[in-house]
């Protein structure tokens, strides 16, 4: 579930929302602030403490303007997106990714016909970068986005 508040700032100190604690760590992740609106992300299975009286927290309804707004903003999901790029950078550079574009294009677009081997080397990559974006996909949905 994803939650919204405002920090109470002032000269001493600066107010957050109180997460809950598992005995390890707090539970939540703080996604993004946009316009000074602070959005948390809190897993399912958690419930929030009382809160300190300087801030008031609500439930968000997520819009899909305001779940771009939020990704947009995240540096959560810039770090997931730059995980995604790195791991595909593991297995493919830059020129392979063009090559592999190109000649998928080609091929749907009727002006080109795989080569030995090509068409097998493309699906595999094609199959090894859908895993890779359904795995931010899941890391993305695991933080409420």
């Amino acid at each position: 579930m994803i939650y919204s508040y405002q920090k109470h700032i002032d000269d001493l100190r600066t107010v957050e929302i109180a997460l809950p604690f598992d005995g390890i760590q707090r539970l939540g992740t703080e996604l993004a602030t946009i316009d000074s609106t602070t959005y948390v992300h809190l897993p399912d299975t958690a419930t929030l403490p009382e809160q300190p009286t300087e801030i008031t927290v609500g439930v968000v309804a997520l819009t899909p303007e305001l779940t771009d707004s939020i990704k947009e903003a995240s540096p959560h999901v810039r770090l997931i997106n730059e995980r995604i790029k790195a791991k595909i950078r593991e297995r493919y550079n830059a020129e392979d990714e063009m090559y592999y574009a190109r000649t998928s294009i080609g091929v749907l677009m009727g002006q080109y016909t795989f080569q030995s081997g090509e068409q097998a080397a493309v699906l595999a990559y094609g199959a090894f970068v859908e895993d890779v974006r359904q795995w931010g996909r899941d890391q993305r949905t695991a933080i409420g986005l």
